[in-house]
């Protein structure tokens, strides 16, 4: 069996190492490339990818995508922070037929992405919903990506359904207590010592309350979807964004 070549951008990160062992460890891959921040993006550094996987930081990844597609390597990114004209960007440079394959996912943890998805189908039937998103104090963006999706698709939901806004008679908060809103539903940031990735999602009718919750221990948590991902993103041309578009 012919076994597909990765490279992992941020090898030195916590989640890069992470994949790097996840590649290792799977039988139809092989690691060919473990790039560092101190590593340029080059058909030597590749040496040979196929598929390269980037775990960076919002600041770093949009760049670093579009250098990967130039360099004709489909790319797999789980660096959170895009924005809607981020992927526009992305999207217009591999719009030829023989351009790489971009996959973007806010989450990769299987339960996350099933949240997302439960999330989306209860909104419509609530008065109410917020989200809060639980991560680790070293995180460098707020809300997380995951959150912000979450809100979004909550969102479209309900407008597809006509649901009335979200009731909320708040009429002072100078210091933001009530959250960010995205596309009209609350998200609220937690940032604790001893977290590592956790949301809630809490919808309320009177005298009712239903709450979906994802946690991830364990950046492993993730990998089942990242090497799914790898497996599957050679066949997904143009860009894709979530990880649910190859769930079956």
């Amino acid at each position: 069996m012919e076994k597909i070549r990765v490279a992992v951008v941020g090898a030195d990160g916590r989640m890069g190492g992470t994949v790097c062992n996840a590649v290792k460890a799977a039988d139809d891959m092989e690691l060919v490339a473990e790039i560092t921040i101190n590593d340029e993006l080059t058909t030597s550094t590749l040496n040979g990818a196929e598929v390269a996987v980037e775990f960076t930081v919002p600041s770093a990844t949009q760049s670093n995508v579009k250098k990967l597609i130039d360099l004709g390597c489909h790319v797999v990114v789980g660096t959170t922070g895009w924005t809607q004209t981020a992927y526009d960007d992305i999207a217009a440079k591999i719009s030829e037929d023989a351009a790489p394959h971009v996959l973007i996912a806010p989450n990769f943890a299987l339960g996350a992405v099933l949240m997302m998805k439960f999330a989306a189908m209860a909104a419509p039937y609530f008065e109410s919903v917020e989200v809060i998103e639980m991560h680790h104090p070293n995180k460098v963006d707020a809300p997380s990506g995951t959150a912000i999706a979450t809100a979004q698709k909550i969102a479209a939901a309900r407008r597809d359904a006509g649901c009335q806004p979200l009731p909320d008679a708040t009429e002072t908060d100078p210091n933001g207590a009530r959250g960010s809103l995205y596309d009209g539903v609350p998200v609220h940031a937690v940032r604790l010592r001893g977290l590592n990735a956790h949301e809630e999602i809490l919808l309320g009718n009177p005298g009712e309350q239903f709450v979906l919750r994802s946690d991830c221990f364990d950046r492993g948590s993730f990998m089942p979807g990242v090497l799914h991902a790898v497996r599957k993103v050679g066949a997904l041309p143009g860009l894709t964004i979530g990880l649910e578009k190859i769930l079956d």
